[in-house]
């Protein structure tokens, strides 16, 4: 008898605290305060990563929450986003597509055992197909195959392409892509060799 009534004393405790309610943002605290104490600092992996910035933010909670953007909020940030993008000052945007092919194969870069100022591979192919070869690409993002050959190297391509990798954000506000450029992942000499790799028509990528 005595084990019942601790088992029930228990399970009104338990109904107790199922009953309890809180806030929408009493509950996003308690979160954040969650993933801070859990998060441990170690080489160049510090804390601040865990904050989001606004169109993070914006999206993590149309994702959560069920409730999609507004076209006038989405149209808020992306430009928001396009002003960061930031042009070649020599006006060059094409490097050598050679060492394209080493970066979109790495994905070195941003781990806590990573010395500060190492260089950052761009992992390109954990989401998309780029070269034919390639037979363990990831299907995340579009196929890049043929990327040049099929849209040519017009101004304005080449320019989208730059402000695509730069900051993918700035066309799709709640893409999975990393801002490259804007989130200072990829060096500007890297982000041309990417460019010649996806627009060079010696490339295996438009072979």
């Amino acid at each position: 008898m005595k084990k019942l009534i601790v088992i029930t004393g228990l399970s009104a405790l338990v109904l107790v605290g199922c009953a309890t309610t809180y806030s929408s943002a009493e509950l996003e605290k308690m979160a954040k305060d969650a993933v801070s104490r859990s998060f441990v600092e170690r080489g160049i992996a510090k804390k601040e990563r865990i904050n989001q910035d606004a169109i993070n933010d914006a999206c993590s909670r149309a994702e959560y929450a069920s409730a999609p953007l507004s076209g006038e909020m989405v149209r808020k940030l992306e430009a928001a986003e396009a002003a960061t993008i930031k042009y070649p000052a020599d006006g060059k945007f094409l490097g050598d597509w050679k060492v394209g092919e080493r970066i979109a194969q790495s994905g070195a870069g941003f781990t806590y055992s990573d010395q500060p100022g190492s260089a950052n591979g761009g992992n390109c192919y954990n989401c998309h197909q780029i070269s034919k070869e390639e037979i363990s690409h990831g299907t995340l993002g579009p196929s890049l195959y043929n990327y040049g050959k099929l849209r040519g190297n017009s101004e304005a391509i080449v320019k989208y392409t730059w402000g695509k990798i730069y900051n993918a954000k700035a066309f799709n506000s709640c893409t999975n892509m990393p801002r490259f450029g804007q989130q200072g992942i990829l060096t500007e000499a890297q982000m041309k060799d990417l460019m010649a790799l996806l627009l060079d028509p010696n490339s295996p990528v438009n072979k």
